[in-house]
């Protein structure tokens, strides 16, 4: 017996609230998965801020209609499907369906959607490895730290730095002072120099005299 029109309504808008929460859709074929695996599956995702559900692919067209995020969905309704649904960790979430697929290897990845754009499987794959939330805040943390430290040995090389320019400069300061020291005393020893000369010329000038 068929689902009644509300339950299949009730199954449309949950779609659609999902989505709308969701960065990332990925669209997997679950044929064989007992209901014991598609539990594990789930159980694997749900750390991982992600969510797994069973929906007819009829259901999900009309979920998707008009929505240009997640319409693209479409090109990826075939056969039975099982949606993936990331909202936080992307990278983390698609491993977590990766060691699930090599435990089960019963399911298929067909591809997924990601703001408006069709992802083929080896797109999807390429996205396990972007970092995590946790490690994309480890990153972030270590750049403002290595800022920071930077900046305090800069500042801390700031009054070295000054004392090094006051040091220079009195250290050329005392040069100039020595040089003007010289040369206030040169005109000091200049008079004894002339009143030596004076001295010793003043005999010479007298015996002159005398001969003459």
């Amino acid at each position: 017996m068929g689902k009644s029109l509300a339950v299949k309504n009730e199954i449309i808008a949950d779609l659609k609230q999902t989505l709308s929460e969701s960065q990332l859709a990925i669209v997997i074929d679950y044929t064989g998965l007992t209901v014991a695996e598609i539990t594990d599956l789930r159980r694997r995702l749900r750390p991982k801020g992600s969510s797994c559900q069973v929906a007819k692919n009829t259901l999900m067209r009309i979920a998707v209609e008009g929505n240009e995020t997640w319409q693209p969905i479409q090109e990826l309704l075939t056969g039975t499907s099982a949606f993936v649904f990331v909202q936080e960790d992307i990278g983390g979430a698609i491993k977590a369906y990766q060691e699930f697929q090599k435990v089960s290897k019963k399911t298929e990845l067909r591809g997924g959607v990601m703001e408006g754009r069709v992802l083929k499987e080896a797109d999807v794959k390429a996205l396990a490895d972007l970092p995590s939330k946790e490690q994309l805040m480890a990153q972030i943390a270590g750049a403002i730290n290595g800022v920071a430290t930077k900046l305090a040995v800069g500042i801390n090389q700031v009054p070295t730095s000054i004392a090094r320019g006051l040091k220079a400069y009195a250290e050329k300061d005392g040069d100039s002072a020595e040089v003007e020291a010289e040369a206030q005393a040169q005109p000091e020893v200049e008079p004894q120099a002339e009143a030596a000369v004076e001295a010793q010329a003043q005999p010479e000038a007298e015996a002159e005299g005398a001969s003459a």
